[in-house]
């Protein structure tokens, strides 16, 4: 099997580091070669603490991938994760330099460049700016100004950044296990490209995705990303809940979440009797687990809400809410995020090679390797991801290391 044909999406979380690998086949058709997976060292709420420890997980699972396909691969798209990313938005304007007026793509680039020009906190680094909209003289809500007519080019951006000690984590953890990163993407545009749809996008949708160390939601409208954010609250949180709840162990907690775990109690109370082993038993109401789970889930609910409230007024959203990731696969999650949000709320599902369902906790290494099929294909859709208007797609590397 020749590399060429492969793409590789590499998700870096909390529980677990995946790597998905697609293809195209000679008629164009994507293809799922197949989908490896280690637990996580190294590794706090999406954050790369440990460089070391990441980076051998990391080599091991190629390692595996390679004897496998027979094939090394190293054409690799990287999630950046973490509570430390952030976005803010941001306002560049120059004029145009061109005498005839007409605006090129340098003046493009320059506007965007004017953007990124933004007051941060030590050590923290913009590495990505997203065009919202542009302006040329009065007019407004351009969504592609190139060879139009104007004195004054303006852009209002979304930029993306993280505190830079933690990217670099990531950059070395991948390249000191051989590897070289092409692309480096947050978790939560590729969730969403693995979830959402053109249509949803454009309309205006937000995307939930509750993993195990972190929930992320991201919003589009007008198909541009408007708002992103991070919260370090995800499934492991509900976990150790139980864990306190009912004095047990975290490996027990996490065997009773997955069998018995429920948002809401559906019927009456049911008593639970488990064989927690040397003859030892524990007994426990379906009642008390929900209470414990469902108190944990609304407070990701209540603080994803916030994050709506501030950048999306009346709720417009007509594409409404979209949940994943491995804290959607809970029963109940839905009928709970109905009764908490004020919109259209639906569970993640995927089209492709993976279909809708199939586990959702593969959102963000899915849509990794789906982004990097779109950069191979020369996809420039302007809700792209990948899209870069007037420049070059950068990756990590070449952003530390210019």
């Amino acid at each position: 099997m020749s590399k060429e044909n492969l793409v590789v999406g590499l998700d870096i979380g909390t529980s677990k580091i995946r790597a998905l690998i697609l293809k195209k086949d000679s008629k164009g058709h994507l293809e799922l070669v197949k989908i490896f997976e280690e637990n996580s060292l190294g590794v706090r709420r999406g954050t790369v603490v440990d460089v070391e420890k990441t980076s051998n997980v990391i080599r091991s699972l190629f390692l595996k991938i390679n004897q496998e396909l027979d094939s090394e691969l190293d054409f690799i798209i990287v999630n950046l994760n973490g509570s430390h990313l952030f976005a803010k938005e941001s306002h560049g304007l120059v004029s145009v330099s061109r005498a005839d007026h007409k605006i090129s793509k340098e003046d493009i680039k320059r506007v965007l460049d004017a953007a990124q020009i933004i007051n941060l906190a030590s050590n923290d680094k913009i590495f990505d700016v997203r065009p919202k909209s542009f302006s040329v003289d009065e007019r407004k809500n351009i969504k592609d100004p190139y060879d139009l007519e104007g004195v004054r080019l303006e852009v209002d951006v979304l930029a993306l950044g993280g505190f830079t000690p933690y990217l670099v984590n990531t950059e070395k953890a991948v390249e000191n296990a051989g590897l070289e990163i092409v692309e480096s993407v947050p978790s939560p545009i590729a969730v969403a490209r693995a979830v959402l749809s053109e249509e949803q996008k454009h309309s205006g949708c937000a995307v939930l995705d509750i993993g195990a160390g972190i929930s992320t939601i991201a919003v589009f409208k007008n198909s541009h990303l408007i708002h992103f954010s991070v919260l370090s609250i995800g499934s492991d949180d509900i976990t150790s809940d139980i864990a306190v709840g009912l004095k047990i162990s975290p490996a027990m907690a996490e065997k009773i979440k997955i069998e018995y775990g429920r948002c809401l109690l559906n019927g009456k109370d049911v008593k639970r009797k488990i064989d927690v082993g040397e003859e030892e038993y524990l007994e426990f109401s379906q009642k008390l687990l929900v209470k414990i789970i469902s108190s944990r889930v609304s407070e990701i609910f209540e603080e994803m809400n916030k994050e709506l409230k501030e950048v999306i007024l009346n709720n417009e959203l007509p594409s409404g809410l979209v949940i994943t990731g491995g804290g959607a696969k809970l029963d109940g999650v839905l009928k709970l995020a109905k009764k908490d949000f004020s919109l259209y709320c639906s569970l993640g599902s995927f089209s492709g090679p993976l279909q809708s369902d199939d586990d959702l906790s593969l959102s963000t290494v899915y849509g990794l390797a789906l982004l990097g099929v779109d950069f191979l294909d020369g996809e420039e859709r302007v809700s792209d991801t990948m899209n870069k208007i007037g420049s070059k797609i950068k990756s990590l590397l070449k952003l530390f290391n210019p």
